[in-house]
């Protein structure tokens, strides 16, 4: 489809007939920067460009410039390309059950044009001058000869500017910037033929050069401390071929925030997939965890509809069911062999990137280079992290001391825990306390329960204090976790982290809220920086702080899984007798349940 679009011999844009407009999921929406980008791409990559620089100013509402090499456009061609459904991915009705390019509707710059002041400028290879045409909301202003290089250049200014109210719904400069982030990120991991770089006011926000495979650009963009814990993922049957990465379980996140899917190259959404893969993880993830995954699915086109969505993120699958059962099966799989070092050989030499993330690289690379049938091996931790006596002990003494600075005095006493009389009978799979309580049988989730004790204190102690780390944790962030930090930096510092910047997409953590104790791993920043992502736009100070909060008595809270003695488990007990909200953890989950003698008796089917 590339090679025919971009014939030198001949003009491509055609206005599509009736009948196949009538099909189209029209009404393309502008929604906000990063659509005008994504869209821009779209074009760029079925243009056959290997080079797309993407350049922002004022959030993508000043400014947005992408500038591609691929073929361009006649001055025919360029001439229609701000006609509505004026389009070279297209013939007819037919075509939209083969599409195999990004883009197909035809509408993308007329509904820019719409809604912004749009500047195209292109060169056909064997044209001896190039094209520019100049649009708004009233169509074509004007249309030129210019001299310029082979390729295109697509300038959209003042976004918005007719549409006001639009405006009023966009986001933070810096979320508006996270989006835009996202969508070249997405798109560079599944094209490592083409260079992207995106350039925000002038400063490189992210620059991924060409490369052999997924997996260097996986490097580039979401350093090698992800790279290290991916497993590749190859598999394939009658419905789909699946390649691509996904993580080992010691590597998670509490939200989808390092997930990215493609079908036959063509970046989506799909919570169908993502539930699929976490299938395949079965237990080997707690609930609300996210693993890494980075799957390319290569579906013949006449089973997949891309035409259900105004902005081609959702589609539909023939065969969805089976499909999804594959990948399942191919996660599993793939897991079920993980105990091996993932092995990964290289031709003739190895990439710069992929040096990087080998232990002892000087030996073992040039022992590699030397001998090409010697595989060199991806780093692995081997002993997992369980959560020992002395840890839990440790989180119990914390929340106990801050809980002794305040005055409980108020603390509502008529709940379930009024009586004293509480007989503390034992631990169930190392999660639930049984207890018994006047004439009930109490079980309690140990995690939640902590969890809300956490919660209550820093919220009423506001300051919990920090401490310094004897061993600074380094955090790789990818680019969009990178802007997003740094909005929320001056939220995190007040509650106790110290956060600075340490390289272009490193930061150092020196200090840590008191409630954490030793921390053990970065991750406590990784799950903030995603849930802060997983809200959107926070309106006000107070639920910045509530959403941080609430992540930190997560991660400061007792383990799942941990072995907890009787004395810990009473101890655990007494605290949450003195919250406010014994009931629920801070994210809305019970903390406990209760069965009277009565409604055990009819569990059993007693009748008397």
């Amino acid at each position: 489809m590339v090679d025919d679009a971009c014939a030198v011999d001949s003009n491509r844009i055609r206005l599509l007939d009736e009948a196949t407009i009538s099909k189209i999921a029209a009404g393309e929406v502008i929604e906000r920067p990063a659509s005008v980008v994504k869209e821009l791409l779209d074009n760029s990559i079925d243009a056959g460009a290997t080079e797309i620089k993407v350049e922002i100013e004022g959030s993508g509402v000043k400014r947005i410039s992408v500038q591609d090499n691929g073929c361009g456009m006649s001055h025919v061609d360029a001439s229609m390309a701000f006609m509505k459904h004026a389009t070279s991915k297209l013939t007819s009705i037919d075509d939209l059950e083969t599409i195999c390019t990004l883009g197909f509707r035809g509408e993308a710059l007329s509904s820019m044009a719409a809604v912004a002041k749009v500047t195209l400028i292109t060169r056909k290879g064997l044209d001896t001058a190039g094209t520019k045409v100049m649009a708004g909301s009233d169509g074509v202003e004007s249309i030129s000869e210019i001299g310029a290089p082979v390729g295109t250049t697509v300038d959209v200014t003042d976004l918005f500017h007719s549409t006001p109210a639009r405006r009023k719904y966009l986001k933070s400069r810096r979320t508006e910037l996270a989006h835009i982030t996202e969508v070249l990120t997405n798109y560079a991991i599944v094209n490592p033929g083409i260079s992207f770089t995106l350039l925000n006011e002038g400063k490189t926000v992210l620059r991924s050069p060409v490369t052999t495979s997924m997996f260097d650009n996986i490097v580039y963009i979401h350093g090698a401390e992800v790279a290290r814990s991916l497993i590749p993922i190859v598999w394939e049957n009658d419905l789909v071929k699946i390649s691509g990465y996904i993580s080992k379980p010691e590597l998670s996140r509490s939200g989808p925030y390092l997930q990215s899917f493609y079908i036959n190259k063509r970046s989506i959404s799909s919570k169908s997939i993502s539930n699929a893969i976490r299938l395949g993880y079965y237990t080997l993830l707690p609930k609300g965890r996210y693993p890494a995954a980075f799957l390319d699915l290569e579906i013949d086109p006449g089973r997949v509809d891309v035409n259900v969505h105004p902005r081609k993120t959702e589609v539909r699958l023939s065969h969805e069911k089976e499909i999804m059962d594959v990948i399942t099966s191919a996660v599993d799989s793939t897991l079920r062999s993980a105990h091996l070092v993932p092995e990964i050989k290289f031709g003739d030499k190895l990439s710069s990137v992929q040096k990087s993330l080998y232990d002892d690289a000087d030996e073992r690379v040039d022992e590699a280079q030397n001998n090409l049938d010697t595989p060199v091996r991806i780093h692995e931790e081997t002993t997992p992290y369980h959560p020992s006596v002395k840890d839990t002990e440790r989180r119990l003494k914390t929340s106990s001391r801050l809980q002794s600075r305040l005055d409980t005095s108020l603390l509502e006493e008529e709940n379930v825990f009024a009586s004293d009389d509480i007989k503390i009978l034992g631990q169930f799979k190392d999660l639930y306390i049984v207890a018994e309580v006047e004439e009930k049988l109490l079980l309690i989730d140990q995690h939640a329960a902590h969890e809300r004790v956490m919660y209550e204190r820093v919220l009423d102690l506001k300051e919990t204090g920090w401490q310094e780390l004897l061993d600074p944790v380094t955090l790789e962030l990818n680019p969009k976790e990178k802007i997003i930090l740094e909005e929320f930096i001056p939220y995190l510092e007040n509650v106790g982290f110290g956060i600075s910047e340490f390289g272009p997409n490193t930061y150092v953590v020196t200090t840590v809220p008191v409630i954490f104790g030793r921390m053990e791993s970065p991750d406590v920043v990784h799950d903030i920086v995603s849930d802060l992502l997983s809200v959107g736009r926070i309106k006000d100070d107070t639920q910045i702080y509530d959403h941080v909060f609430s992540t930190m008595a997560c991660r400061a809270a007792i383990k799942a899984g941990a072995v907890c003695n009787e004395k810990q488990m009473a101890d655990l007990v007494r605290q949450l007798k003195k919250c406010r909200n014994p009931y629920t953890c801070p994210h809305g989950r019970p903390t406990m349940i209760s069965f009277t003698r009565e409604e055990l008796d009819r569990m059993f089917k007693r009748t008397g």
